[in-house]
């Protein structure tokens, strides 16, 4: 029998598409806002309320009383600096992966607990306005009167408690989050990783037919 000669689609093997890889969940999705929106408006509230009158008082002077207040920044310095330390880690949970990212949410969340602790901490301390009436009076250990504390240092703990919720939320679900792209990075080996083949030169244009000839190739074949 003569042989049924085969077409070059029957001989060659069919090469299946890669499926589509899919994108992040839904619920990975709304973690993640929710995370960058918590994690920015409590950094956002930690910094605004260190900078804000947290207790009053009045000094007593031989001539009379002097009123005086303190800030959160005079109260504590640990708000405003953690509040830095995580919009920083918020951040850079998206520039790592793995152990990495595990490692940043966990900063990011005790940065939002140190925060809360601080600010519920400088609500009833009154060490740096007695230290700014002494300052005033000229005496050591001068005392103050009439002492009344703000809401702000509640204000810093609301930044707090939300940095530590988007710190728990990094850490729960911070695995199926997406990651910077890696187009840059290196292979473990150190090389980098493979290129795309430059598309092939078009001999139907008189300037490919010249850097053909220049390289020494035939541009006939």
């Amino acid at each position: 029998m003569t042989a049924v000669p085969q077409t070059p689609a029957e001989t060659e093997p069919s090469v299946e598409s890669a499926p589509p890889q899919a994108g992040p969940a839904p619920g990975a999705k709304r973690s993640l806002a929710l995370s960058l929106l918590a994690g920015a408006a409590g950094a956002a509230l930690a910094l605004l309320a260190s900078g804000r009158t947290w207790a009053e008082g009045t000094a007593v002077l031989a001539q009379g009383e002097l009123p005086r207040s303190v800030t959160g920044a005079d109260v504590t310095g640990v708000p405003g600096a953690l509040a830095v330390v995580g919009l920083a880690a918020l951040v850079a949970v998206f520039a790592v992966r793995r152990a990495g990212r595990v490692a940043v949410a966990g900063l990011l969340t005790l940065s939002g607990a140190g925060i809360v602790a601080a600010a519920v901490r400088g609500n009833s301390d009154t060490s740096a306005l007695r230290e700014k009436a002494a300052t005033a009076v000229g005496l050591t250990g001068a005392d103050v009167h009439h002492v009344t504390h703000t809401g702000w240092p509640w204000v810093a703990a609301a930044g707090g408690l939300l940095l530590l919720i988007a710190g728990l939320l990094a850490l729960v679900h911070g695995r199926h989050w997406p990651a910077m792209s890696g187009r840059y990075e290196r292979t473990p080996g150190g090389a980098r990783g493979p290129r795309r083949a430059p598309p092939a030169p078009d001999m139907d244009r008189p300037e490919e037919i010249w850097k053909s000839l220049d390289r020494g190739e035939d541009p006939t074949r």
